[in-house]
């Protein structure tokens, strides 16, 4: 019986074994004693939408995040200061995806030569509609720090740096909701442009993200007698 045991033990190990090797083979790729390759990941271009995107979203995130952590220290309401952390810490998770693409990609963060927002006017010569998009009707000229479409100027970041309390909420409000409203127009873009899938995602979850930000900064603007400042990105 002892014997019989003992038998059937081994008899156990080995399908064990032979088991967990037909996992690992399967888990190669191995199959048949033939090796299965990965599909190969298309590399966007330096200067395809993927990389612009990436690019400019990365620089326009970047501010995102210091005008946050500037009013987390120029108010004690909470409530601003959880909306501040929240978008700090969204966008700088999004903007590390962004760079490590392009580091993926063998690309570089910067393209030089290549002007922000160049990958959307390309897309008009591509046949996609641009229309209506701030920035691509000539209507923004970087000036003062400010890059792209909603991105708020050095002198208005100064602004922010000196004020305090209430000032400093409806002013970091005000910054944030032109920002976020360039910002979903550059997402809608890459929506459009983009050819990598993963991206594509991202920036359509950008958008509604931020549509929903937008809705909550209306009304504390509200609450503190306030509204956006006109005549900026919609």
């Amino acid at each position: 019986m002892r014997r019989v045991r003992r038998v059937a033990a081994a008899a156990v190990v080995l399908a064990l074994l032979f088991a967990g090797a037909a996992t690992v083979a399967s888990a190669r790729g191995d199959g048949g004693g033939q090796h299965v390759s990965a599909p190969a990941v298309r590399i966007p271009a330096s200067g395809s939408a993927d990389a612009g995107f990436a690019r400019d979203m990365a620089v326009h995130h970047q501010q995102a995040v210091e005008m946050s952590f500037i009013v987390r220290d120029r108010t004690d309401d909470e409530d601003v200061r959880r909306l501040a952390y929240d978008i700090a810490n969204t966008q700088a998770n999004q903007r590390g995806m962004l760079l490590g693409w392009l580091d993926l990609w063998e690309l570089p963060k910067a393209a030089t030569g290549q002007e922000p927002m160049a990958w959307m006017a390309a897309g008009e010569h591509a046949g996609h509609d641009m229309a209506g998009m701030p920035g691509m009707d000539g209507g923004h000229e970087a000036h003062d720090g400010s890059l792209m479409p909603g991105m708020a100027t050095r002198t208005e970041l100064g602004q922010l740096r000196r004020a305090s309390g209430r000032q400093a909420e409806i002013l970091y409000l005000q910054l944030m909701t032109d920002h976020h409203r360039g910002g979903v127009d550059m997402a809608r873009g890459c929506a459009d442009l983009c050819t990598v899938k993963a991206e594509k995602r991202l920036a359509r979850g950008m958008v509604e993200g931020q549509q929903s930000e937008l809705r909550a900064m209306a009304g504390m603007l509200t609450e503190r007698g306030a509204a956006p400042r006109p005549g900026k990105p919609s």
